[in-house]
């Protein structure tokens, strides 16, 4: 335990520096959202925060549909509403960073599911402007995958793929489906399962079942153990996102429930460095999580509503909930959970966040913006057992002429080397002198450097290096 106790000092003592990059190529991703907005607050929070990085993707839909909260009724006026607010900001946030859509084009992508609640809008009979707007996108002559991030139910995807298994020859339906890249907030109807055993083998991220209790997108802001509950208090969000911070900040309701529980859907699709969405075994702001066929939850669950459908078990993998070992900064105390994938990340999230919403008010010289990473390596090489290397930042510049902070730290899960065995030394080496571990057979580890700016806030980015080490 005392060894544990002084690994767990030393990362405390040198986690005061955050972020990493790692380009994930020239092309934006291509993301659709479908949201049971006006069921809570947060879908509403989500959507302002969305539209801060929306110039990051292809925003390819914003569809209003139902949940289990909210099962008679579809808002796609309020998806229009926060859209107008964002209308008036638009042109400040390019001073910043180009590629924001115009409101035009975004008006033009919301859609509407059926008022109806779960597989009783799935079938023949129950196409609506948005699963008809789904297959469009999906049918689209581009070879890039649909990321579809699911706030509500999911029946309006669940019709989509209905119709296209129904409508289109086999090979070419196949091809459409692997297309998908799908991230739901827990399964908030009985088409999210039903998705899963009809369709088996899509790219699907979900903590599965009825109940929100153990799910992972729950780190983004419910107060756990070691997780900073200062940045995403009241007080926090007032100071930093709602007042002074025009009419998108004003359009950002208060919390309810818990701060935007569906943000984890496209948090990890920004691209800082530390997101490598087609590696969702890779963690990142949005997350971590396996490939596996989970087994059915028998603990009891206290967030749950009365009416849900009754859980049935998994018939194949999907993308689901995994743990992390992190040593907070907060308790300067262990904690390993599936929260802890994405609560680890609390204060560069929520600094960048902030970040983004300054830009909507305030002219580029008096705001911040985030340091860009280089690497002076390759960020994948190979060493052999026992060889010293070293991690280099070379490059590394603030565009606003900030001084830049350095971590270097490994991040075990990551990788097939499971085992913590490099802490740094000290903090601020942005060069850093490693031995690789002694193995049997090759492994990977993956190395994070976290670079982060002395502006305010204070901004991270990072680059993953994946080091294989062979014997």
């Amino acid at each position: 335990m005392k060894k544990w106790h002084t690994l767990c000092i030393v990362i405390v003592l040198v986690a005061a520096m955050p972020l990493i990059s790692h380009a994930q190529g020239s092309k934006k991703l291509r993301v659709l959202v479908t949201t049971d907005i006006e069921a809570d607050p947060d879908d509403s929070e989500s959507l302002v925060r969305f539209l801060t990085y929306s110039n990051q993707w292809d925003v390819e839909g914003l569809i209003a549909t139902t949940s289990i909260h909210q099962k008679t009724r579809v808002a796609p006026e309020s998806i229009l509403a926060i859209l107008e607010a964002y209308k008036k900001v638009q042109p400040n946030l390019l001073k910043h960073e180009k590629g924001f859509p115009s409101f035009l084009k975004l008006q033009g992508k919301v859609k509407q599911g059926l008022p109806v609640y779960g597989m009783d809008g799935v079938g023949k009979g129950h196409d609506s402007q948005g699963s008809e707007w789904i297959v469009k996108v999906l049918e689209k002559p581009d070879d890039r995958p649909l990321w579809v991030c699911v706030w509500g139910g999911t029946n309006c995807l669940a019709q989509a793929l209905w119709k296209i298994k129904e409508t289109v020859p086999a090979e070419k339906a196949a091809n459409l489906y692997k297309k998908l890249r799908i991230y739901t907030i827990s399964d908030q109807d009985d088409s999210g399962p039903w998705i899963r055993n009809t369709f088996p083998g899509l790219f699907f991220i979900c903590s599965p079942g009825y109940g929100y209790g153990n799910a992972t997108w729950r780190g983004i802001s419910f107060a756990m153990p070691g997780s900073n509950k200062d940045v995403v208090s009241n007080d926090w969000i007032a100071a930093n996102i709602q007042q002074g911070h025009g009419p998108l900040g004003a359009v950002y309701p208060d919390v309810a429930y818990g701060m935007e529980g569906d943000t984890p859907s496209f948090l990890g699709l920004i691209s800082n460095g530390l997101n490598d969405p087609e590696h969702p075994d890779y963690g990142g702001w949005g997350g971590r999580y396996n490939y596996y066929t989970p087994p059915l939850s028998t603990e009891p669950d206290l967030i749950k509503s009365p009416g849900w459908p009754v859980a049935l078990p998994e018939k194949g993998p999907l993308w689901t909930n995994a743990e992390d070992s992190v040593c907070s900064t907060i308790d300067k105390a262990w904690h390993k959970n599936e929260q802890a994938t994405i609560w680890r990340w609390r204060e560069e999230y929520q600094n960048d966040f902030a970040a983004r919403m300054a830009w909507t008010t305030k002219p580029y010289n008096q705001a911040n913006h985030p340091p860009v990473v280089k690497l002076g390596h390759p960020d994948h090489f190979t060493v052999k057992s026992g060889q010293r290397f070293h991690l280099s930042a070379k490059g590394s510049f603030d565009p606003d002429g900030d001084s830049l902070s350095y971590l270097w730290f490994q991040y075990p899960e990551a990788g097939t080397y499971k085992i913590l065995y490099f802490t740094p030394y000290a903090a601020n080496l942005y060069d850093e002198q490693v031995t690789a571990p002694v193995v049997s057979s090759p492994q990977t580890i993956h190395f994070i450097l976290k670079v982060t700016d002395k502006g305010t806030p204070r901004l991270t980015r990072y680059k993953r290096v994946i080091v294989t080490v062979v014997p």
